[in-house]
C-alpha cells in the first residue's frame, strides 16, 4: 500500500514538514516494495484551498494513508471523503515516521488538529499584523480581509479584539471542484460538497450571531 508523508525535502532522511497543505514535498512510499517517489507540492503557494488541493493530489496517487504534522478541517474532510486515513502530530524524519506506521505505532486522527488556513497564517506578514488576507489580499480595517484568489474569504484576524472565526471560503469550491472531477467518484464528490455546505452554513450562522451581538451592544 502507498503512504504519503509531508516532507521538507526529497529523501527519506528529510524532516517531516509540519504543514500538510503547504508542505514543500510529498513523499509517497510503497510499503510492498519499499520504493518511493518525491513530488513537489504545487499547491503550497496557492492563495487559498491548499489543503483541499493537496488532499486531492495525494488521493489521486492512490495513497491509503497520510502522515503529517498539522492538518486543517478542509483537508481532513477531503481525505475522509477519499477514504484516506490520516495521522497527525508527527515529527522527525520521513523514514522514522514510516517505520512507526509499519509497526502500528501511529494512531489515526478523527479530526483536524489546526484551524483552517493555519499554514497561511503561520508565515505571512499579514498574519503578524492581524489582517485576514495574505498574498494578493486587500485588507479593509482590522481583523477582516477580502482574500485573494478564487472566491471571497473572511479572514481570521485578531485586530481590535474581535477577529472573525477561523476563516470562511465562499465560492472557493470552484478551485477544488475543477481538479476533483477525475479524482473522486460521484458519491465522494457529493459527500464532500455536502460537508462543505454544512460548514459554510455553520460559519455564516456564527458570523450573523457575532454581528447581532455587536449591534445590540452599541
Amino acid at each position: 500500500m502507498k503512504v504519503a508523508v509531508s516532507s521538507s525535502g526529497k529523501g527519506l532522511d528529510s524532516q517531516i514538514d509540519p504543514r500538510f497543505g503547504r508542505c514543500a514535498y510529498f513523499i509517497i512510499y510503497d510499503t510492498d516494495d519499499m520504493s518511493f517517489e518525491a513530488f513537489k507540492n504545487e499547491s503550497a503557494m496557492l492563495g487559498g484551498g491548499a489543503g483541499i488541493q493537496s488532499a486531492q493530489f495525494v488521493a489521486s496517487k492512490g495513497v491509503e494513508a497520510v502522515i503529517t504534522g498539522n492538518c486543517g478541517p478542509n483537508a481532513v474532510r477531503t481525505l475522509e471523503a477519499a477514504g484516506v486515513r490520516l495521522f497527525v502530530g508527527e515529527s522527525g524524519t520521513v523514514k522514522e515516521a514510516i517505520e512507526r506506521y509499519k509497526n502500528n505505532k501511529l494512531q489515526a486522527a478523527q479530526e483536524a488538529n489546526v484551524p483552517d488556513h493555519f499554514g497561511m497564517r503561520g508565515g505571512g506578514a499579514s498574519s503578524q499584523q492581524g489582517f485576514g488576507g495574505t498574498g494578493p489580499a486587500q485588507s479593509f480595517g482590522r481583523g477582516m480581509g477580502m482574500g485573494g484568489g478564487r472566491g471571497m474569504r473572511m479572514g481570521g484576524g485578531r485586530g481590535m479584539g474581535m477577529g472573525i472565526g477561523g476563516g470562511m471560503d465562499i465560492a472557493g469550491s470552484n478551485e477544488s471542484e475543477d481538479t476533483s472531477q477525475n479524482t473522486f467518484s460521484k458519491d465522494q464528490k457529493l459527500g464532500l460538497l455536502k460537508r462543505q455546505s454544512e460548514e459554510l452554513l455553520r460559519q455564516i450562522e456564527d458570523i450573523q450571531a457575532r454581528i447581532k451581538k455587536i449591534e445590540e451592544g452599541d
